[in-house]
C-alpha cells in the first residue's frame, strides 16, 4: 500500500472536509485520504509494552492499536512508536523533571506518527468515526413525551 502526503508543518490546522463550505476542485476533494476511526484489520504481532515503561507511555503505545492511522502503519513506523514510548518513559520517570529538547523530540516523534487530529489534518488524513443508525435526537424525544402527554 503506498501513502503519499504532503505535510503542511506551520499555520493554523485546518478544518475537517466536511466542515468546510464552498465550492472545491475535485483535486481537492480527492487530496485527503480518508481511513476508518477504530482498530485496523490486520494488526501485526507487536511486542507487549515493557513492564519498566511509565504506566502513561504504556497507555499510549497500546493506544496506537485502536487508533486509525495505524492502519497505514508499517513495521518502521511500529518499531518507532516503540521508541517513542520508549523515550516518554524516560521523560516521565526521570527525576530531574522533563528535559525541554527531549520533549520537543519526543512531540516531533508523536507528529509524524500522526496521533493527533491536528497532525492528520496537516497531512490531510481524516479518520471517519461510524454513525450510529438508531440514535434518536434527545430533544425530539422530549418533545414527542410532552406531544403525547397533552395532545
Amino acid at each position: 500500500m503506498t501513502l503519499e502526503v504532503v505535510m503542511g508543518a506551520r499555520g493554523p490546522i485546518g478544518k475537517r472536509s466536511e466542515e468546510k463550505m464552498g465550492h472545491r476542485s475535485k483535486a481537492e476533494q480527492n487530496s485527503i485520504t480518508k481511513a476508518p476511526a477504530g482498530s485496523p484489520v490486520d494488526l501485526p504481532d507487536l511486542p507487549e509494552p515493557d513492564p519498566l515503561w511509565h504506566p502513561i507511555a504504556a497507555d499510549w503505545y497500546l493506544s496506537l492499536r485502536e487508533s486509525g492511522q495505524s492502519a497505514f502503519y508499517e513495521p518502521s513506523d511500529w518499531a518507532m512508536s516503540r521508541y517513542a514510548a520508549d523515550l516518554m518513559s524516560k521523560v516521565l520517570l526521570s527525576e530531574r523533571g522533563p528535559n525541554g529538547q527531549l520533549v520537543a523530540a519526543l512531540n516531533s516523534v508523536m507528529s509524524s506518527l500522526l496521533t493527533t487530529e491536528g497532525d492528520r489534518r496537516r497531512a490531510r488524513m481524516e479518520l471517519e468515526r461510524k454513525k450510529p443508525s438508531s440514535q434518536t435526537d434527545a430533544d425530539v424525544t422530549v418533545l414527542d413525551d410532552y406531544r403525547s402527554a397533552f395532545g
